[in-house]
Order: C-alpha cells, then structure tokens, then sequence
C-alpha cells in the first residue's frame, strides 16, 4: 500500500464536514482553507503539490512540477499536510465549501483513478496524487468550458470530493450515453470515454438557456452527477444582488411587500 489508511465520518446534510481519524503518524493532505477543526497533537505543514510518493521521491523538481500542475487548474500552488503526532487516534475534520455534499471514494476500487472537476477535491490519505487530465480530443480543448482541463487523483487510498446541491451516481454499461451540462459533472471513473459536444438546433443554443456545448459520456464506467454546481448558484447570486452593490439584479426580493412599495414608489 503507498497511500496511508484512513477511517472517516461525514455529518450533516446540505452543509457537510467529514471527519478524518488518524492512528500515530498518520498524515491527511487537504486543499488551502478546508480545515474546520482538529485535534491536539495534529501538525499542520504546508507543502508544494500534493505530497505524493513520486514528487517527494524526484527531489525539487519533482515538487515544482507537482505545484506547477495545481497552477495550471487555477488552484493553490501549495496544499497542507496534517499529521497525528501523538500517541493515540487523533481527528481532523474538513468542511464543504459550499451547500453540498462530500463525496467519499476509495480509489483502490476504480482501478486507481478517478477524473473530477478541477475544484472538486478537498482532501485525501498522504499518497493520492492530485494531477491534471488533459483530454485528448480537440473538440474538448477549445470548448470543454469547465470541463476542458480536470483533475486526476491516482492512488489506492481514500479520497473526499465536494459537490454542489444534490449528487446522481449512474454506472454507464458498455455502449450506453449520458449527456451533461459541462458544469453538473463532477467526477468520472477513468474507463469513461469524455467529449464535447454541440448542442443541436440553433434556437437550442441561441434561446434554450443551457449553453452551447454539453459532455457526452460514454460507458462502461461510473459518473458523478451535481444538481447545482457553485458557478450557477454565484451567477444567480449576483444577479439578484442589488444594482448599487455591483450586482445585476434588483434591489427588493422577488413578489415580496418590498417589491410592492417599489411599485407605489415609482
């Protein structure tokens, strides 16, 4: 085993925070601003990359290339390390983000791989790696929009991704296609072939309100699905922030008593 063994629990419901158990000398890695307790005898160290086995085995280079990865998906170049330096079992926990739900995944059983969005990762053992997965197909580099450059984790212990609104786990069986706005799909496994795709009919992409390109997933493999990724919950946010604080809405909610004076008022 390369990837340190991990026992976790996750609480809550919308707003989720996993609990990680650590035995002596155990480390967790975690994206830059997860943390939302731990116990005592935890040390924290902030580290280059992942701090994965290769880099950590390839001297400084191997560590400027590993930060160099998360870079170029527009993450941190740095990640933090938590480590049980005590004499018994220790916990740390990590917090969503955002309304959501955590995503636990045990690489060892998807073949070692699983592709997810570039900002769906939140922490894992000591020993997965976090990368980027460039697609291959051209159509997926010049329209992929969120989905154009993700992440891969590779290893064989445990992994916690985060996900916005409700998630749809579906196994694709060999052949059989699932079509995805390029923003609800959260993680894949790395047997699921993954283009771009136009939508058809002009008025659809003109009027329909769902964008121009969509993924088009084809099986056998595993897909995670989010019912509301956190770029259309922003964009809605903004929309309805009043125009005086930068927003592009309005200044009163939507059919309340507020919006009635509104009325009498102009």
């Amino acid at each position: 085993m390369n990837n340190h063994e991990i026992d976790y629990k996750v609480f809550g419901d919308d707003m989720q925070y996993v609990q990680v158990e650590l035995d002596p000398q155990e480390t967790v890695v975690a994206e830059a601003g997860a943390l939302m307790m731990m116990d005592d005898a935890i040390q924290m160290e902030t580290i280059f990359g992942d701090g994965s086995k290769g880099n950590s085995q390839s001297g400084l280079m191997g560590k400027l290339l590993g930060a160099g990865k998360r870079l170029v998906t527009g993450e941190s170049l740095f990640m933090t390390t938590f480590t049980n330096i005590g004499t018994g079992k220790r916990h740390v926990y990590f917090a969503s983000p955002y309304p959501g739900k955590i995503i636990p995944m045990d690489l060892s059983q998807h073949k070692g791989k699983i592709i997810c969005q570039k900002d769906a990762f939140l922490a894992a053992a000591k020993g997965v790696s976090v990368g980027i997965e460039f697609q291959k197909k051209i159509g997926v580099g010049f329209f992929g929009g969120e989905g154009f450059i993700m992440q891969k984790l590779e290893g064989d212990g445990m992994a916690f991704v985060h996900a916005g609104g409700a998630i749809h786990r579906k196994t694709l069986q060999p052949g059989e296609v699932l079509r995805v706005d390029t923003g609800c799909l959260v993680a894949m496994t790395s047997d699921v072939d993954y283009n771009i795709e136009m939508v058809g009919g002009v008025k659809t992409a003109l009027f329909g309100g769902e964008g121009i390109f969509f993924a088009t997933l084809r099986g056998p493999g595993t897909v995670w699905v989010q019912s509301l990724p956190f770029s259309r919950l922003a964009s809605r946010v903004f929309a309805a922030a009043p125009i005086s604080q930068g927003g592009g809405g309005h200044s009163s909610g939507e059919g309340g008593i507020g919006g009635l004076f509104d009325m009498f008022n102009k």
